[in-house]
């Protein structure tokens, strides 16, 4: 498919009287997300407009849990990690009861327009409230997993790709003291964007993505050549959405004759102060989100496209597929060999 389509309505009404929005963080927390809110909360108040934080997502949108922020209610947060704000799923807001309930608190704080942190459950869920209540929304991308369309890069995955690699590299050091081979799986759910990232950075001897099909054979064999060359220790990496790390750790073993373990890195991915690239993507999408939104640019999110901040279409996130670089994977097997 081609590239998103940039989204230039004007919703009347909004454009030029818009003095108060709201910002809430929904579904999986990434770091960053901090540093956006900031981003948020500063540039709108620069623009002279109120801003209502939203505790925990489209939960809290419909129970009404909000409280207005001012500029040093987001002090001291751009170096945490996970969202001040909090972040939860709600099965109810997919009911129109529930949706009801949300634009309900909208009106009855005053906010007339809404920006969405988060992944494509999030941005559903604007889209939503956008198309079909007629909310003024804009959305932000953070999500670890690196799979939204209509961005080069969302707010998390840089911070979630160094954690992993810290890991990888420390792991390393045990697999070459004992001589073995280590499985590590890595989190990315149906995608692997963070294996890939992560295994080139980190010399993985094989990475094992969804996208590409692997067979465990060629990578035993693979493994036996490096170790009759005089390797003797390798890193195999795997994303969640490509297989077990147990398993491929024992399916491994068998086929190498070779000690092999294996180590599932999970939510620590999530944590931790966030790079200063993510740092520095959350300023600049949440500057953008906030202007956006005042000019009318509605039910839309902002990314960032060979370096410069663009606008597209929120439904983008899932009807355009968001296809992983091969080249990085081929260029990491001939640097494994």
């Amino acid at each position: 498919m081609g590239p998103p389509r940039l989204t230039g309505a004007r919703l009347p009404g909004y454009t030029a009287t818009m003095k108060r929005i709201g910002v809430l963080t929904s579904g999986g927390d990434a770091s960053g997300m901090n540093a956006c809110i900031r981003s948020v909360v500063r540039t709108a108040i620069s623009r002279n407009v109120e801003v209502i934080g939203i505790r925990r997502g489209y939960d809290g949108l419909i129970r009404g849990d909000v409280f207005p922020m001012d500029a040093a209610s987001v002090g001291g947060i751009l170096n945490q990690g996970g969202t001040i704000l909090l972040t939860a799923r709600s099965k109810e807001f997919m009911t129109r009861e529930g949706q009801e309930k949300a634009v309900a608190t909208l009106k009855r704080h005053g906010i007339e327009g809404l920006i969405v942190i988060g992944g494509e459950g999030s941005f559903h869920g604007a889209r939503v409230l956008g198309t079909e209540w007629g909310v003024p929304v804009v959305g932000v991308p953070a999500t670890i997993d690196n799979d939204i369309a209509g961005t080069d890069f969302s707010i998390g995955f840089d911070t979630a790709v160094n954690v992993a690699l810290e890991a990888i590299d420390k792991i390393r050091d045990t697999a070459a003291s004992h001589e073995r081979i280590f499985v590590i799986e890595v989190m990315g759910r149906s995608v692997g964007f963070i294996a890939l990232e992560v295994g080139l950075a980190g010399g993985a001897e094989a990475i094992l993505i969804p996208e590409v099909p692997y067979d465990l054979d060629t990578v035993c064999k693979r493994i036996a050549s490096g170790r009759a060359r005089g390797k003797i220790s390798s890193i195999v990496v795997v994303a969640e959405g490509a297989g077990d790390a147990a398993e491929v750790s024992q399916r491994i073993q068998e086929g190498t004759g070779l000690s092999t373990r294996y180590a599932v890195l999970g939510y620590i991915q999530r944590g931790g102060s966030p790079t200063s690239l993510d740092r520095v993507l959350a300023a600049r999408l949440g500057y953008a989100a906030v202007d956006h939104l005042l000019a009318g640019r509605h039910t839309s999110m902002v990314g960032v496209s060979g370096g410069s901040v663009q606008v597209c279409d929120i439904d983008a996130a899932w009807t355009i597929e968001k296809r992983i670089n091969l080249n990085l994977h081929e260029l990491a097997q001939v640097l494994s060999i």
